[in-house]
C-alpha cells in the first residue's frame, strides 16, 4: 500500500501470516514501528506522558471515550508506564501512540484489543493539534493494514458512540462497513449507557485513498461536522424567539399540546398523549436524531425561552439532498406568526447547513391552517397523493408542497 509501511519492523514478517493470528506479546513490543505517510505508530514510552496529559485535557477526547474525567496528570502517567505495558504484556492488545516521523511530536493514539477468533477490535483519538491534517485515517489505515495484513487478524471491528461523527468518518474512509447500533452497548460510569455505531473491515478492504464522497468538502463531511458539534439555537427574525434543542423540562409543555384537540384531529401522535410519550420523544426523537445525524428536531420558543411549537427535518435516506418538514404550534401560541418564522428559518438552515436541495411538506388534505403556514413560508402546493398517508391505522390523501434550494424568497 502506498506511502504505508506495515510489514517491516513489527517483529512478524509476511512468512509468518498465517501463524500471526494470535496477538503480539510482550516480547516484540520493542520492535513494532508502523511508518504511514508523514506518521510513525509505536508502543507508548514513559516520555510520552506529559504530551497525552496535554492531549487528554480536550473536551472532545472527554466527550467520546473513556478516559477519566477530569483527566490528571496521574492518569497519563499510569497510562504510559503501568496499563499500556500491562496490556502487551498480558497480550490482550496493542496499543499505540501517533506521532510525527520528522519532529516526533505527539498527534494521536490508536491501537488494537484482541477479542476471540481471530478478531479485534480498533480505537483512536486524535490530538487537537493535530486535527484537520488527515491523522486519524491514515493511521487507522496503517493499523488496519498491519492487523489484517500481517497479524492475520480476519475481522477487524470498530464501534464508537452514537453522535460520534468524526470517529464514524475516519473509519469510512479507512473502508469499514458500518452495520448498524448496539443499543445501550456503550458509555462511562458517570453517563450510563449509551448505543453504539459498529463497523468492521476484513482482509484486502482497507482503502488507499478517500473515496470522493467522503473527501473534505463532501456533503457527508459536512454533515459530519455539524452533527458531531452541539445542536445549534436558530433565532427567528422578528420576533424575538428562537429553534433551540428540546430539553427536559418541556416534557409537560410537550404533552400539553400534544393532547390539544387541533393536534390530535391533524396529526398521527398517539392517543391519548402521556409523559411516558414525552419522554420518548426528548430523548430518541429530538436528542437521537440529532446524535443520529437523521432528525434535527428544535423547540419553537419564544422570546422567553417558553417552549410554544415543535418543528424537524427528516432527512429522507434515498435521497439524501432531500429532506420532509413537519411543525406544531401550542394552542396558547397560535396566531402570532411562529409557525411561519420557524419553517422559513429551519427551511434556510436546511438548505445552507445540510446542503439540501429539496424539502417537503405533507397535511392531510382539510388542514388548512398548515397549508397556510407552508405557503407563506415560501412552499408550493404540487397536489394531492391519494392515500398517501396514514393516521392511527386509517389511509388518507394528503396534499405535497415542496421548497427548492433555489426558489426566492
Amino acid at each position: 500500500m502506498p506511502g504505508m509501511d506495515v510489514g517491516t519492523d513489527t517483529g512478524i514478517g509476511a512468512a509468518q501470516r498465517d501463524e500471526a493470528a494470535e496477538p503480539v506479546g510482550a516480547d516484540a513490543v520493542d520492535s513494532v514501528e508502523i511508518k504511514a505517510d508523514h506518521l510513525v505508530l509505536r508502543p507508548w514510552r514513559p516520555d510520552d506522558a506529559d504530551a497525552v496529559f496535554q492531549a487528554c485535557q480536550d473536551p472532545e477526547i472527554q466527550r467520546w471515550t473513556m478516559v477519566p474525567r477530569p483527566y490528571r496528570r496521574h492518569h497519563a502517567t499510569d497510562f504510559v508506564t503501568k496499563l499500556s505495558p500491562q496490556v502487551w504484556a498480558d497480550g490482550t492488545g496493542a496499543p499505540l501512540g501517533v506521532f510525527d516521523v520528522e519532529t516526533g511530536e505527539l498527534l494521536g493514539a490508536n491501537g488494537l484489543t484482541w477479542r476471540r477468533d481471530a478478531n479485534a477490535e480498533i480505537g483512536y483519538w486524535t490530538a487537537p493539534w493535530a486535527r484537520g491534517r488527515g491523522v486519524a485515517t491514515a493511521a487507522t489505515r496503517a493499523v488496519a493494514a498491519w492487523a489484517t495484513e500481517v497479524l492475520g487478524i480476519e475481522r477487524l471491528q470498530w464501534r464508537a458512540e452514537v453522535g460520534n461523527h468524526a470517529s464514524r468518518l475516519v473509519a469510512l474512509r479507512a473502508g469499514f462497513t458500518i452495520e448498524g447500533v448496539l443499543h445501550a452497548a456503550g458509555g462511562a460510569p458517570d453517563r450510563g449507557l449509551v448505543d453504539d455505531w459498529i463497523g468492521a473491515i476484513r482482509p484486502g478492504e482497507v482503502t488507499r485513498a478517500t473515496p470522493e464522497h467522503l473527501a473534505s468538502g463532501s456533503m457527508v463531511a459536512r454533515r459530519s461536522a455539524l452533527f458531531g458539534a452541539h445542536q445549534p439555537t436558530l433565532p427567528l427574525d422578528g420576533l424575538g424567539g428562537a429553534l433551540r434543542p428540546i430539553e427536559a423540562d418541556d416534557r409537560a409543555a410537550i404533552v400539553e399540546m400534544c393532547a390539544d384537540r387541533i393536534a390530535v384531529r391533524w396529526t398521527a401522535l398517539p392517543v391519548p398523549y402521556t409523559t411516558a410519550h414525552a419522554d420518548t420523544y426528548i430523548h430518541d426523537t429530538a436528542t437521537g436524531g440529532w446524535l443520529r445525524g437523521e432528525r434535527p428536531t428544535f423547540g419553537i420558543a419564544d422570546s422567553d425561552g417558553t417552549l410554544c411549537g415543535l418543528i424537524d427535518l427528516r432527512l429522507l435516506g434515498p435521497d439524501p439532498d432531500a429532506a420532509e418538514i413537519s411543525y406544531l404550534v401550542a394552542p396558547w401560541a397560535r396566531g402570532r406568526g411562529y409557525a411561519t418564522a420557524a419553517a422559513r428559518t429551519l427551511s434556510a438552515w436546511g438548505f445552507e447547513a445540510l446542503g439540501l436541495a429539496r424539502i417537503e411538506w405533507r397535511a392531510y388534505v382539510g388542514n388548512d391552517m398548515s397549508r397556510r403556514i407552508a405557503e407563506k413560508s415560501g412552499f408550493t402546493v404540487d397536489g394531492t397523493l391519494r392515500g398517501g398517508a396514514v393516521q392511527r391505522g386509517e389511509r388518507r390523501d394528503c396534499w405535497v408542497a415542496t421548497r427548492l434550494a433555489t426558489d426566492i424568497g
